[in-house]
């Protein structure tokens, strides 16, 4: 199952306009500056994948309005019309999800919630470290989290698939090899257990690790699997340079084995890798988010490079220019 295209109308960051972006099958990458509506396309998409799994897991979705924010009011209080506010429209081939943010009203649902669209969001927010008793406490009393950042925390607790496909199996080696070892979850906590017979709590690990475990064991899990769809939010937090490279070939592996990937970055080495290891320019599609007059805009590429309107070359740029400027001062 793929997305193929989505349209967003007065809702959050896309005021005053019908957006709408057609998406490549394989790795999706979108760059823009803060609040140009990266997360927010992001969260649309995987709302809309969680309903197509209603016919076959009813209640799987929540609230629409409970993936953007905990608070209950947070999104009713925003009036951007008269009409109410907003529409979200995500589609796979003819297959529409149509929700009208105004009213809570869905449209066009009957064929959607059959499709069963297989889908993770990766937040920016690191969950793992705090995996004790959240999941309980949330269902019983609610916690100050988004459902992405839930929902995240519980696939991270699901039991390991028996069998892995001969290409996960060489992504786990080269995520393990570096975080040296395997995640484990045990009494609702969770640990690395390392190749010299430690085991480590999560919270204790270096940051960048716990992002890359907590890929290995989605992918253990058997959550990135062919016709899957795998949504990350800034997936260079916190990951030295270094390790960036290895996140991108990763993501083109998993591409290659069928899994559509969604991507927000703010990083221009961990972006250009992504460019750089993919195979052909069918492989990635670049698309710039950006504001103007009020509205935000896009610009579309299959090659980094030839991206337009590209906020982190422009903060590149203007770094750049600042050196250069420090420099004359210097020998003045």
């Amino acid at each position: 199952m793929k997305i193929s295209r989505v349209c967003l109308t007065d809702f959050l960051a896309f005021t005053g306009q019908a957006f709408y972006e057609d998406f490549n099958d394989r790795i999706n990458v979108f760059v823009g500056a803060n609040a140009t509506g990266k997360s927010t396309l992001l969260k649309c998409i995987y709302a809309a994948c969680e309903f197509s799994n209603e016919a076959s897991n009813p209640n799987k979705a929540k609230k629409f309005q409970d993936y953007f924010s905990a608070s209950k009011s947070a999104i009713k209080e925003i009036k951007q019309n008269d009409s109410g506010f907003g529409l979200i429209q995500v589609f796979s081939g003819e297959n529409e999800f149509h929700f009208r943010v105004w009213d809570g009203t869905f449209m066009y649902l009957r064929e959607w919630l059959t499709k069963g669209i297989k889908s993770v969001l990766i937040p920016s927010t690191e969950m793992l470290s705090h995996s004790k008793g959240l999941v309980a406490m949330s269902s019983k009393y609610g916690v100050p989290f988004d459902h992405t950042q839930m929902d995240i925390l519980v696939n991270a607790q699901l039991w390991e698939t028996k069998e892995i496909s001969d290409r996960n199996r060489v992504i786990l080696g080269k995520l393990g090899a570096v975080i040296e070892g395997e995640v484990l979850y045990e009494n609702d906590t969770f640990y690395v257990q390392k190749s010299n017979g430690l085991k480590v709590e999560y919270s204790l690990e270096a940051d960048g690790f716990k992002r890359l475990g907590l890929l290995w064991k989605l992918i253990r899990n058997g959550l990135l699997e062919p016709g899957s769809i795998l949504l990350w939010d800034e997936p260079e937090s916190s990951i030295h340079p270094e390790l960036m490279s290895l996140i991108a070939e990763v993501l083109h592996i998993l591409s290659q084995d069928g899994v559509q990937i969604f991507i927000a970055t703010h990083n221009y080495m961990f972006a250009k890798y992504v460019d750089l290891k993919k195979n052909n320019d069918g492989d990635v599609l670049f698309i710039s988010l950006y504001k103007e007059d009020g509205m935000i805009k896009t610009s579309r590429a299959t090659n980094y490079s030839s991206l337009p309107n590209n906020a982190i070359e422009m903060s590149e740029e203007k770094l750049l220019y600042t050196v250069v400027e420090k420099a004359m001062e210097d020998v003045q």
